[in-house]
């Protein structure tokens, strides 16, 4: 299984003094074949990037979460992929190593890693979605979706269109039954504004 980092703004922004993009492929270690769809910055974050092991592709023309995610598709062999945004950062068990203990292709075409609001930080807006007993998601307000999932491909490249949002991808899912989450047990922290950045650092020095 491979790994696709989707880009946001900004993630050559320190915090505790790393990278805030580190951060994100700490989650990932162990991932052997990782890329990154680069937009913002790209000459720094690919010299960055490349110094990391991780292979770059630039999207010129900002195609959206799943229109990005598309693009990306023919350096990928594989028929279900990590993807990640890098503005969160994380206390906890290894992302990646989470999704993948949990992972059930036979019935799963996606699994998304949630975390009860209570363990989120820097959060500003509701929750995204409901977990079920059985573990099927369904919109919703309990968990927020931490940005990590696990993603069939076939579901993405299936759209004939070029910009488009990951959310129409799942919308297909919810209707197949085919969208399951899985609960972090850590803390994590959204990182995607000005405030975002105190308030992980202080996660992690555990105050």
């Amino acid at each position: 299984m491979k790994e696709l980092t989707i880009d946001r703004p900004k993630p050559l922004i320190e915090v505790a003094g790393r990278p805030l993009v580190d951060h994100a492929l700490e989650q990932l270690e162990g991932v052997h074949h990782r890329v990154a769809n680069l937009h913002y910055l790209p000459d720094k974050l690919e010299k960055h990037l490349g110094n990391a092991g991780v292979e770059t592709i630039h999207e010129e023309e900002l195609l959206e979460t799943g229109g990005g995610l598309k693009n990306a598709l023919p350096l990928f062999r594989e028929d279900a992929i990590f993807t990640m945004n890098t503005d969160a950062v994380w206390q906890g068990p290894r992302a990646s190593e989470v999704l993948a203990a949990h992972w059930q292709p036979d019935k799963m075409d996606a699994l998304l890693l949630v975390v009860p609001q209570s363990r989120t930080h820097g959060h500003l807006g509701q929750g995204d979605f409901d977990l079920s007993q059985d573990s099927q998601l369904r919109r919703g307000t309990q968990t927020v979706y931490t940005g990590v999932q696990i993603l069939k491909t076939e579901p993405v490249s299936a759209i004939e269109d070029r910009h488009f949002s990951l959310n129409r991808v799942w919308e297909g899912l919810f209707e197949a039954g085919r969208i399951y989450g899985v609960e972090y047990e850590g803390h994590w922290c959204d990182v995607g504004h000005p405030d975002g950045i105190a308030i992980a650092e202080k996660l992690l020095k555990g105050v």
